[in-house]
């Protein structure tokens, strides 16, 4: 009863965020000038930006078998895309829950549930690696442009908060995660509950370490480097499918994907309101659009994803069903 309770203010609590986030997003918003420039929208690039964001997911499920393998080499490529999809499903409701769910589908006897979830903790890994490669090319091409914007609305305010009573609590928590980390394994023979939180940690550092024991690391590099080219490649789809944008280059595009990429690790459900202000801030601060073609922007990027991570995941969710997996 507890963990429910816990669960329901949890995500209460991310439902509010996300209230908040999209007030904040769309308080004023000229409602004419929207639905405008959304008449004006070019349709081919928005079934393009859907032909990215499928090879991203086909991307995606490519990565995480190349990490599992090496723990399990019966498995089926379908079930694997099947678990992607259907964990991406639950994230647009319960963020961060998908990849727990993903997980159950295709542990087994040879992969526990800790391993596999370690291979996810590798993949984030990677993830974040990406996003910070990318942002520093985007910077490194505009600096002129992309700095003052990327100093004054991401850095300054982080560093501020990591300088103050933030940086402090971080370490406090560092240090108590350290000490109890350092008890677990000294007293898991005497305490049974130690014992079972060490070999959970066992497991995830065994799937972490899946990426040292792949023979074929190409697979996995490439169709890292496949997912985040797809991500900007959505990104330019959604600015040609606006001619309001047409001034905007292949680099724009570079930096407006890592920003809405930085936006997806609030804690709000599927990154409503989160992305839509990010991304329009940018737009208008970098480029000198109205805030109802950033908004637009970051509207239409972010629904078309949404509407196809739903049809997918629902597809995969009735095809796993079907073959009895629960």
């Amino acid at each position: 009863m507890n963990k429910k309770a816990t669960n329901i203010i949890k995500y209460t609590l991310s439902g509010l965020l996300a209230v908040v986030l999209v007030w904040f997003a769309f308080r004023g918003v000229d409602w004419q000038a929207f639905l405008e420039g959304l008449r004006q929208t070019r349709w081919f690039w928005v079934v393009a930006y859907f032909v990215a964001a499928l090879l991203a997911l086909v991307c995606r499920e490519e990565r995480w078998i190349a990490l599992m393998r090496p723990l399990d080499p019966g498995l089926c490529s379908l079930h694997v895309w099947d678990a992607i999809n259907v964990g991406n499903l639950i994230n647009v409701v319960l963020p961060g829950a998908g990849e727990f769910i993903r997980c159950g589908y295709v542990s087994s006897k040879r992969m526990s549930y800790d391993k596999t979830l370690g291979t996810i903790a590798c993949e984030r890994l990677s993830d974040v690696v990406a996003v910070t490669v990318l942002l520093v090319i985007a910077l490194s091409s505009k600096w002129s442009s992309f700095g003052p914007f990327f100093v004054e609305n991401v850095w300054s305010p982080m560093t501020a908060r990591l300088g103050g009573s933030l940086g402090w609590i971080l370490i406090g928590v560092a240090l108590l995660l350290a000490g109890f980390f350092r008890a677990v394994f000294r007293f898991r023979g005497r305490v049974r509950l130690f014992s079972r939180i060490a070999d959970t940690l066992k497991g995830l550092g065994a799937g972490f370490a899946s990426i040292a024991k792949m023979e074929h690391k190409w697979p996995f590099l490439l169709s890292t480097f496949g997912i985040w080219a797809m991500y900007v490649a959505m990104m330019w789809c959604t600015i040609r499918a606006l001619p309001m944008l047409d001034a905007l280059t292949l680099t724009d595009a570079l930096f407006l994907s890592a920003v809405g990429n930085i936006a997806s690790v609030i804690p709000v459900p599927g990154g409503i309101g989160a992305y839509h202000y990010l991304v329009a801030l940018s737009a208008q601060s970098l480029y000198g659009t109205t805030w109802e073609t950033g908004i637009l922007l970051a509207t239409l990027g972010h629904e078309a994803h949404a509407i196809l991570i739903i049809i997918v995941g629902v597809i995969s969710y009735v095809h796993l069903t079907l073959q009895g997996k629960k």
